[in-house]
């Protein structure tokens, strides 16, 4: 979906998954500025946006996510994953239930698979999913923000932020009121400095949860009965995931970027050397440079320094080998 904020003065629109939203509006570095300093807000109304209604909601989403959210207190904000029945990344949720509905929003263009497997899994529990994504825009304000909530907006509050459920026709209202925005390049550059995976970023068709340090937050280890918790609870008490996120401070002298899926290689092999991972995020950070996120296999040494393509790259432990 096109966002009305492309109109604003500078915006530049977004390209790939993230097409409908401004890339940035003229000046990355101050946008990401902005947002650290707890000022202005990031348009996210391309995101896939569903709720989850009616008595059992809870206890039914308990069954199919490896979060624990049978008991999941109002207001209170969570993610989770479904998983294939080999234990594989499918989908991202990030929620929050307002006491009478669960909100989520995912990926863009994820959400019709989603609810789709969602409707396949109702049986006899008294639930609704309904596809919000035409009606709500997600909105996030950063960290230290104290900007007014709009009256009636659901909100997802977590220590990165608050991701506002806005309703679509109140986005340019919101904007007019909430300024300056910051696109989404200065927004995936905050991630990225957080270590935050993204599906479909940091995951691939054989992603596993341990891989991307997502056990602990969007993985609880003392349920089961979800698809693919074997898996899990197999790598988690018996085994190592066999790659591992790091993140990664690039050469500056360099004019490009690894682009997603730069493979790496041991820099004392030089470029003709095995293959040890892929860049998954490269980005430019206003301190910290240009940096990354890339996948590498767990036997890497955490001090090997690294080549991704051409460009010289000093790696930084995410997860644990």
């Amino acid at each position: 979906m096109k966002s009305p904020l492309l109109s604003l003065p500078g915006a530049v629109p977004a390209e790939g998954v993230d097409e409908g939203v401004a890339a940035h509006y003229g000046d990355l570095f101050r946008e990401q500025r902005a947002l650290a300093d707890g000022t202005g807000f990031v348009d996210l109304s391309h995101r896939g946006v569903l709720t989850v209604t009616g008595e059992d909601r809870l206890s039914w989403l308990h069954l199919l996510l490896t979060q624990h959210v049978s008991e999941l207190p109002a207001g209170e904000a969570t993610e989770a994953l479904i998983l294939s029945a080999h234990g594989h990344i499918e989908h991202a949720l990030y929620l929050v239930d307002d006491g009478t509905t669960v909100w989520a929003h995912v990926e863009p263009g994820t959400q019709e698979a989603l609810i789709a497997y969602l409707e396949s899994m109702k049986f006899f529990y008294r639930v609704e999913v309904a596809d919000r994504t035409g009606d709500t825009a997600v909105v996030h304000l950063p960290a230290g923000s104290i900007a007014d909530v709009p009256d009636g907006v659901v909100v997802r509050e977590t220590p990165y932020g608050r991701d506002l459920f806005l309703p679509r026709d109140r986005l340019e209202e919101f904007a007019a009121a909430h300024g300056p925005a910051a696109g989404l390049l200065a927004y995936e550059a905050l991630r990225v400095e957080q270590h935050r995976p993204r599906l479909g970023f940091e995951t691939d068709h054989r992603t596993i949860p341990h891989e991307l340090g997502w056990i602990g937050t969007a993985v609880h280890l003392q349920k089961g009965c979800y698809r693919g918790q074997e898996t899990v609870a197999r790598v988690q008490n018996l085994g190592k995931p066999p790659r591992r996120l790091v993140f990664l401070h690039l050469d500056g002298s360099e004019v490009h970027l690894p682009v997603p899926g730069t493979e790496l290689r041991l820099a004392d092999e030089g470029p003709d050397g095995r293959r040890i991972g892929f860049v998954t995020t490269s980005v430019r950070h206003h301190e910290l440079g240009p940096v990354a996120l890339a996948l590498v296999k767990r036997n890497v040494p955490v001090d090997a320094r690294l080549l991704a393509g051409e460009t010289a790259a000093a790696q930084e432990t995410v997860v644990e080998p």
